[in-house]
């Protein structure tokens, strides 16, 4: 590993341990090797919002709301992690039907 990296690495644990030991979250590991690895874990993400109380139909409609800002590729990336976080801190505006309210 080069000298980058290995910087890198130890700052990357450090924020690892932050968020594990201050923090109280869970860490799932290092999936940069994994297969169908995503910057969205669509599975993740509905227990959360399951666990929130929203409907399968608001569910589907706001991850792929939220995976079709992530997967942008015409703007750029500070806009798409504008984006992105716009929806994740304000959510995601889902209406059922036609003439419904969010």
């Amino acid at each position: 590993m080069s000298r980058i990296g290995e910087i890198e690495r130890r700052t990357q644990n450090r924020i690892v341990g932050l968020f594990q030991d201050t923090l109280s979250y869970e860490y799932l590991g290092d999936w940069h090797d994994r297969s169908d690895n995503s910057n969205i874990e669509k599975h993740y993400l509905k227990q959360y919002l399951i666990r929130q109380g929203y409907g399968e139909p608001e569910i589907k409609k706001a991850v792929a709301a939220l995976t079709r800002a992530a997967g942008n590729q015409v703007q750029s990336l500070y806009d798409i992690n504008k984006e992105v976080y716009s929806l994740l801190r304000y959510g995601v505006k889902v209406s059922m039907g036609a003439g419904e309210n969010y």
